[in-house]
């Protein structure tokens, strides 16, 4: 097995970790704090083909893989989770949905704007009272005689939905068919029929902008389908399968950035007379620190390995997300545990990283979810 990176790969870890050590971090706390978007820091992260990794260049992408992706990722969610959330959407909630199932013309009208960073893409699929049950949705396409839909209903906890120019969205065209009666649409923010809710005041990724989006007789035409009527909730899947990466990538950005501010303090802050970091409780956990977030990290890179290799990665799309996200939490409440005091206050950043880390529990999948879909591939059962 092969654990080195390429030229590309390490080329492109680079660019996001000097744009996130030198644009990012910085101004992560007034974003944090005023919950403003960081537009000019995502345009930036587009100019430096950070919002396409996986694009192909003729789309307006980097045309790397998904390791690549894996390794910026966790540069960007070290300087600021909030950042690194809304790149993970672009790359691969809306882009990698579009690549794969999409036409041609969909994919120039699409995916450029938003892979070089000059258009927010979103992702529609949670409603207000179906969460995890995605086939219990209400919004409703309705086929009309000329073959355009008209749609109505709302979706809630829209990543970027404030901001956003385009949507992917998934609408019950066939209620009688329940999963096989969703299909996936293509939907332009600025048209008629669309509005976009209160943006939401969140406990972390403050600066992530989350609202609820309502349809009032929006007609999508026939091109606006994304793959076939019908298969909107295998495209839906699917495509979460590659969000599990991005997240399990940001959980270990957040884990990695806690991890180096308490191994900083540890050796700084002295108690009865030596360092905190010599005491042998102390020591215990920088030591799981450390094995969990390598462990999370060798099972990240494996599923995206897998990716990248066209291999099914499902399950263990699953094993990284809920290793890394369930590691980020346990990490930064450790990290808050031995600041003490310090680490309360928002004086330091550690209370925001506790903050950021435990939506990587929650979304792409609760870490409820992510269970029954490893253990419904192990045992066969559901």
């Amino acid at each position: 097995m092969d654990f080195s990176f390429t030229e590309e790969q390490l080329m492109i870890q680079d660019v996001a970790r000097r744009i996130a050590q030198e644009k990012i971090a910085p101004s992560a706390e007034d974003h944090d704090r005023s919950g403003e978007f960081p537009l000019e820091n995502i345009r930036l992260l587009g100019e430096n083909g950070l919002m396409g990794i996986e694009v192909p260049g003729e789309y307006g992408g980097a045309a790397m893989d998904p390791i690549a992706y894996v390794l910026a990722m966790i540069e960007i969610a070290k300087g600021d989770a909030a950042h690194s959330t809304i790149m993970s959407v672009n790359n691969s909630l809306f882009c990698n949905g579009i690549l794969t199932h999409g036409s041609e013309a969909q994919k120039q009208e699409y995916v450029r704007a938003i892979a070089e960073g000059r258009e927010i893409g979103a992702f529609a699929l949670t409603e207000p009272q179906s969460g995890s049950d995605a086939t219990a949705m209400r919004c409703r396409a309705v086929k009309q005689a000329d073959g355009s839909f008209r749609i109505n209903g709302k979706k809630s906890w829209i990543t970027s939905g404030p901001v956003a120019k385009y949507f992917v969205l998934f609408a019950m065209t066939d209620p009688d068919k329940g999963a096989r009666g969703i299909t996936a649409f293509l939907i332009d923010g600025d048209r008629a029929g669309f509005h976009r809710g209160k943006t939401e005041p969140k406990l972390g990724i403050r600066a992530s902008a989350t609202c609820e989006i309502e349809f009032a007789d929006y007609v999508a035409q026939p091109e606006d389908v994304l793959g076939e009527e019908g298969h909107g909730f295998k495209i839906a899947m699917s495509v979460l399968d590659a969000g599990r990466i991005g997240i399990a990538s940001q959980a270990i950005g957040i884990g990695r950035a806690a991890y180096e501010a308490t191994l900083a303090y540890v050796k700084e802050r002295k108690a009865f007379g030596q360092p905190i970091g010599a005491f042998q409780m102390t020591q215990a956990k920088i030591a799981d620190m450390k094995c969990k977030l390598d462990a999370a990290f060798l099972l990240t890179l494996r599923a995206a390995w897998l990716k990248g290799q066209g291999k099914k990665f499902t399950t263990e799309a699953a094993v990284a997300k809920l290793t890394a996200s369930e590691a980020a939490m346990w990490i930064t409440h450790q990290a808050l545990q031995i600041h003490g005091g310090m680490g309360y206050s928002k004086e330091m950043p550690i209370e925001r990283y506790f903050r950021d880390a435990k939506i990587t529990e929650i979304y792409e999948g609760t870490s409820e979810i992510q269970r029954l879909v490893i253990a419904r591939h192990e045992t066969g059962l559901r």
